[in-house]
């Protein structure tokens, strides 16, 4: 009984360690910029007016999904993409570790210039 225990803890140490040192996968097409939410649908990126789409997700420091609602008023360091029409799709809320990571573009220009490694997740400049 007692080895069965001790098996069981180290397994939720082996896992907990392993789930903190996972990678949210952002897409490559995610520029870093910051957002603040004014009244939803209408948010400021970068300084400068924008719109979140209809479909558009926000994905907290923790990966869950957050309302525009509980965000008011707090400009944030994010990750975002566009999509066809400029509007806002994808918003995800960067952690202290993750807004570190740099070069990172903040222009498409500047994305389309670079090389996006999917799997260590960084931008590499030529």
């Amino acid at each position: 009984m007692y080895r069965c225990f001790v098996a069981f803890l180290a397994s939720l140490l082996l896992a907990g360690a392993a789930s903190a040192q996972s990678l949210r996968a952002f897409k490559p097409d995610a520029l870093r910029g910051t957002i603040e939410i004014l009244q939803s649908p209408e948010v400021a990126l970068n300084g400068k007016p924008a719109r979140l789409a209809a479909s558009a997700r926000i994905f907290g420091p923790d990966n869950l999904i957050k309302m525009p609602a509980s965000l008011p008023r707090q400009k944030l360091v994010v990750n975002y993409t566009l999509d066809g029409q400029g509007f806002v799709r994808d918003v995800w809320i960067l952690t202290a570790s993750e807004a570190g990571k740099k070069p990172w573009p903040t222009t498409p220009a500047e994305a389309r210039a670079w090389r996006f490694d999917a799997v260590s997740q960084v931008w590499i400049k030529p």
